[in-house]
């Protein structure tokens, strides 16, 4: 099967915790915190590994908080590569409330990533043999230009390498811009800026989709819509897959498990029905964990057979 790769560039050390109710001023009282590696592209390896396919992390760590990070992936046997840098790994907080049922995430900024730190995540990734799958997903740390970003991108794809990208705003519009993007997973507000217009009416999120696939931006166009799914294109066909009603605790990590899922099954080269399909179960799989924990193997599947058969 093809290698797949992920590259994080803002990675994090995730602590989730819970408390009875939250209000200004007072102490709140919480839970032991639970540490989970944390970041776009460490997240889709993670996915992987947990629907039982092998992805490696490439990623910059710093500090205790890195080594803490490390050590939690090596714990998920997660294959690991990753590059030192002065600054700290940067630590997020999710805090879910007993009573609402609420969650709230206090998402720090991404640790500062200096040319010489970049350089050697470039490095990393131009070791990757040509034909692999490489992920770039999650933002862009302080420190890391616009043209830094989509310079790694195009030597990744001069080396040979399929890249799938999963980023907003200007990096996605960036990437986007290169052309030959193997999978991109936009939402329906963020197609609707890559499109530069608002998406209205029942047909536009799929020509919107088409439009991307057709000027050979990507080659695949999954748009993520929440509790109705996703929407697929790609140069032949146009696939929609509603999943099945189930209750959501948390949403954390939903994206990163779809990714992650589709892109394995971009790596056995199933059909794009099978892709997106197998990519909802595992975003749905997710949403059925509190705190940030991702989709697990039994429940994907079980919510793909499902799929399969609706």
């Amino acid at each position: 099967m093809v290698k797949i790769y992920t590259l994080t560039l803002a990675p994090s050390l995730d602590s989730a915790t819970q408390t009875p109710q939250i209000y200004p001023e007072g102490k709140l009282r919480c839970s032991a915190p639970v540490f989970e590696p944390g970041g776009g592209g460490i997240n889709v390896a993670r996915a992987i590994t947990f629907l039982g396919g092998t992805a490696s992390a490439i990623f910059p760590s710093g500090g205790a908080t890195g080594e803490h990070l490390v050590a939690l992936l090596r714990a998920e046997n997660v294959p690991v590569e990753n590059v030192e840098t002065h600054e700290w790994t940067r630590q997020n907080l999710h805090v879910h409330v007993d009573a609402s049922g609420e969650q709230y995430r206090f998402v720090m900024p991404g640790a500062t990533l200096h040319a010489d730190e970049l350089q050697r995540l470039q490095e990393k990734v131009l070791q990757i043999e040509s034909g692999s799958l490489l992920v770039i997903s999650g933002s862009l740390p302080p420190g890391v230009a616009l043209n830094a970003f989509t310079s790694l991108i195009k030597a990744a794809q001069a080396k040979g390498l399929r890249c799938v990208i999963d980023s907003s705003g200007d990096a996605l519009t960036a990437a986007l811009d290169i052309g030959q993007i193997e999978l991109v997973k936009p939402n329906q507000k963020e197609l609707s800026a890559l499109v530069s217009r608002e998406l209205i009416q029942p047909d536009d999120v799929r020509k919107a989709a088409e439009e991307i696939v057709r000027s050979g931006k990507a080659r695949r166009v999954v748009v993520s819509l929440g509790a109705q799914g996703a929407l697929a294109v790609d140069a032949q066909n146009c696939v929609q897959v509603v999943p099945p009603p189930i209750k959501s605790q948390s949403t954390v990590g939903a994206g990163d498990s779809m990714v992650g899922a589709m892109t394995l099954k971009l790596a056995e080269n199933a059909s794009l029905e099978t892709l997106v399909r197998y990519g909802v179960a595992a975003g749905s799989a997710a949403t059925i964990n509190q705190g940030t924990r991702l989709c697990s193997r039994e429940n994907t599947q079980k919510i793909f057979d499902y799929l399969q058969q609706h």
